[in-house]
């Protein structure tokens, strides 16, 4: 695997064995599998088959190295970075670890996505807190909407980067300086942005990211990453701590001390032994995105989806349903038509992947889809208008 040489756009479609009969634009769900994560698991597995030696130490390398990847990706630094299981985790963290007090208010949109809701609703009644939504505008968070509801009990905003069913891409960077302006912490869902669209934590004052890995990073079910600004970290108390949260320098041999000190650093947080063939396919996962680069990714995102875009706008059948605009179009992008659910099932049947998501189809581009992808959905678009 590592004699693989760099993985550009013209290569990459090569490393998904599913382009060759399906046609995926379901990344906003969850991401499939290249043949560089079959093959890292495989390899692991088969010597986990073997047992010829104790290999329990490469989860921590692993880690160790996944940390200092996502650092880099997203702008923070290597000590920032924890692994988790999904996105709720690091939002959990958040919910419970933030110094609050009884009477605070947690602010979040009247369109997030249901994890950052019933974490926060559940921390809320076991903390005292208030929660309190931000009323949208056209299916968007309001900006304007969300400083008129700051009060002197606001402390936490907790907001997805994109939305999930739209594509909807928040303005981070306005968002954290109103929340720097009113001492507010700044929480971040960040999973249907995360490889696809760059951005830099620190610089957009984010206090805590947190992201799963099993959409548009393309990785295993079950694995993510959070962040925590270094400002932050010795505030958060959690409900939860680990035995591998102690820095035992990798020496095993001796467990009985009681006396060791937490990491200085996000890993503090990581609960437990890791999840080793979901960490190993996410270490060949994130590869892609090292060589390809996020923005590049965007770039060739972008490109597809004007593509099909150009198609929507022309056809008096169909209707644009996302925000196209430079600073808040993403990935996903959205479309309806008068019958929604007979076109979703024809565009199934016809072997392209995608969902409907509140009265639209989504469709979720990606590193791996190419213009046939796009002329084969215009195609079925095509006929299905024609007689409907």
């Amino acid at each position: 695997m590592a004699d693989t040489p760099k993985i550009t756009f013209d290569s990459v479609r090569s490393f998904f064995p599913h382009t060759d009969n399906m046609t995926y634009f379901n990344a906003a769900s969850v991401g499939p599998f290249s043949s560089l994560v079959r093959g890292a698991i495989t390899e692991h597995v088969d010597m986990r088959v073997a047992a010829e030696k104790d290999d329990s130490h490469i989860a921590f390398g692993t880690a160790d190295e996944l940390r200092k990847i996502f650092g880099k990706l997203i702008g923070a630094r290597h000590r920032e970075i924890g692994l988790g299981q999904n996105t709720t985790f690091g939002l959990n963290l958040a919910a419970y670890g933030l110094p609050l007090k009884p009477g605070d208010e947690v602010l979040l949109s009247d369109i997030e996505f249901p994890a950052a809701v019933y974490t926060f609703k559940a921390a809320a009644k076991a903390r005292g807190l208030k929660i309190k939504y931000v009323k949208s505008t056209d299916r968007r968070f309001d900006v304007d909407a969300f400083e008129k509801a700051i009060s002197k009990k606001s402390r936490v905003l907790v907001l997805s980067y994109v939305q999930f069913f739209n594509g909807y891409k928040n303005d981070l960077k306005t968002i954290g300086e109103i929340c720097k302006k009113h001492r507010m912490f700044f929480v971040v869902d960040g999973i249907q942005g995360m490889g696809t669209e760059p951005l830099n934590v620190r610089s957009l004052g984010i206090d805590i990211f947190a992201s799963g890995c099993q959409k548009w990073m393309l990785s295993p079910q079950g694995c993510g990453f959070f962040y925590v600004a270094d400002e932050l970290r010795e505030k958060i108390i959690p409900p939860f701590m680990s035995w591998v949260g102690a820095d035992w320098h990798l020496k095993f041999t001796d467990l009985f001390y009681y006396d060791k000190p937490y990491f200085d650093s996000a890993r503090r947080f990581e609960m437990g032994y890791y999840a080793v063939l979901n960490i190993i396919g996410m270490r060949a996962a994130v590869r892609m995105f090292q060589d390809l680069g996020i923005a590049n990714i965007r770039k060739h995102d972008h490109a597809l989806i004007d593509r099909l875009a150009e198609y929507i706008r022309n056809h008096p059948y169909y209707r644009i349903t996302c925000n196209m605009t430079a600073g808040h179009r993403s990935s996903i992008f959205t479309f309806t038509c008068k019958d929604l659910v007979d076109l979703h099932k024809e565009l199934l049947r016809r072997r392209i992947i995608l969902v409907r998501r509140e009265g639209s189809i989504r469709v979720s581009v990606h590193l791996y889809n190419n213009d046939t992808d796009v002329d084969r959905l215009i195609q079925a678009l095509e006929d299905f208008g024609r007689n409907h």
